[in-house]
Order: C-alpha cells, then structure tokens, then sequence
C-alpha cells in the first residue's frame, strides 16, 4: 500500500474538482463570499477579474498542488489511489488547515478507514448554512474513498 508521499492526483481527481468547481472565466463571489474565478482559484482574486481557460488550467494546476502537498504532509497512514484523490478534493475545497484539525484525518491516520469515510458528510456547512452543492461532493468525495476498497 503506498504512502500519500507517492501519489499524485488521478484523472478522476481532477474530474471531480472540476465538476463541483464549475469553470469560470469572470470573478464570482463564492458560497462563502470569497471572490473567485477559473477552477475554484481565490489567492489574489478581485472583483472584476477575468481570465482565459489556459490562465485557468494554470491555476488549477498550481491549487492542486498545494492541495496534494497538504494531503501528503498530514496523511501518515497508508492510502489508495481513490482515497488520496478525494482527499485532494477535500482538501482543495476547504484547504489543507481543515484537513489537519478534523476528525477525519485522524480515524485515516488511526487506519480507521470506513469510520474516516463517514466524516466527509459532516463538511457540508459554508458558515451555518447546509449547502445541497456540498453535500454532493462529500457524498462523491465518500464513494471515491471507498472506491478501491479497504486496506489491509
């Protein structure tokens, strides 16, 4: 079983990053009120901005690796393919401070993986308000997880 150090993010990653993010090219205001464009891209984003689909594929690329070198800087259990990926989506989401305080890195750090699994529905909340948009991505984020089955 690999190391998170050894894994890089899938094609069904990055599909599932870009399927809840959406693509787009002109700033928008995110559930949290976070100005945003491209991918899910934030760091600098002012109102106003717009950007090309190359500018946003940059920009995806350099927020997934900071997304995968918080997931395998925190991990320290071993891990499948399936579930470091939606430990990367997890994390591009929410940033990897979210990962390293919640419960759900330390069942995954205890080798508790079913019960580590059950914790992405708790991440649902932008602020105190339950979004539909989120709890579909944590249940795809679960069923990723689990999708390579469990290890030994």
């Amino acid at each position: 079983m690999p190391a998170a150090t050894d894994l890089k993010p899938s094609g069904a990653c990055r599909a599932l990053i870009r399927e809840f993010e959406g693509m787009r090219l002109e700033a928008y205001r995110d559930s949290k009120g976070i100005p945003t464009i491209g991918v899910g891209h934030t760091k600098g984003v002012r109102m106003g901005d717009r950007c090309s689909i190359q500018q946003a594929d940059v920009w995806l690329s350099q927020d997934l690796e900071d997304a995968v070198a918080g997931v395998q800087m925190l991990v320290k259990a071993p891990i499948t393919q399936s579930m470091f990926d939606a430990l990367v989506s997890f994390t591009f989401n929410l940033g990897a401070s979210h990962l390293g305080e919640s419960t759900l890195l330390i069942l995954i750090n205890k080798r508790n993986y079913k019960a580590a699994a059950e914790q992405f529905k708790r991440w649902v909340y932008a602020g105190k308000e339950r979004l539909t948009g989120l709890e579909r991505r944590r249940a795809a984020e679960a069923a990723l997880f689990l999708d390579d089955g469990i290890p030994s």
